[in-house]
C-alpha cells in the first residue's frame, strides 16, 4: 500500500473507521431490540458487561496493545487478562441464566448473541486495524 497517493490511503482508513461505527451501531440496535421487542429490559444486563470488559485493558494495560498475545511475569497484566476475561465470559453467561431461567425468550436470547457476535467482530477489527502498517488507528 506504500505506492497508493496520500488521499487514496486516507480514504481507505476512513471507511474502516465507517466500517467500525456501524458494526458497533448494529450491536447497539440488536441490545436494545432484545428488550424493547419482548418487552423485557433484564437483557440490558449484559450491556453492564460490555461496559465493563474493556475497563481492566484501560486502566491497567493503557495503549499498549501487545498485551493481548504476550506472556508475562507481571502481576498486573496478569490480573487484566483475568478480569478482561472474567467480563467476556459473563457477556456469554447473562443471556445463557436468563433463557435457563425462563426470565428471557428465545427470541431475545437469539439477538443477545447476535449482538455479541457484532461486538466481537467489531473489536477483532479494531484491534486488526491497528497493525505495524503505519496507518489505523491509535488506542486512546
Amino acid at each position: 500500500m506504500a505506492d497508493l497517493p496520500g488521499y487514496l490511503i486516507t480514504c481507505l482508513n476512513s471507511g474502516k473507521l465507517a466500517l467500525l461505527a456501524i458494526l458497533v451501531s448494529g450491536g447497539i440496535v440488536l441490545q436494545i431490540l432484545a428488550c424493547v421487542l419482548y418487552n423485557n429490559w433484564w437483557p440490558m444486563l449484559t450491556a453492564l458487561m460490555y461496559l465493563i470488559l474493556p475497563m481492566p485493558l484501560i486502566l491497567f494495560a493503557g495503549s499498549d496493545t501487545s498485551v493481548y498475545i504476550t506472556e508475562s511475569e507481571n502481576g498486573w497484566v496478569d490480573a487484566t487478562k483475568f478480569l478482561t476475561g472474567a467480563s467476556a465470559v459473563g457477556s456469554i453467561a447473562i443471556p445463557i441464566i436468563l433463557k435457563h431461567a425462563g426470565v428471557i425468550t428465545w427470541g431475545a436470547f437469539a439477538m443477545e448473541l447476535s449482538s455479541l457476535f457484532v461486538f466481537v467482530t467489531a473489536m477483532l477489527c479494531f484491534i486488526g486495524m491497528n497493525g505495524d502498517d503505519g496507518g489505523g488507528y491509535s488506542m486512546i
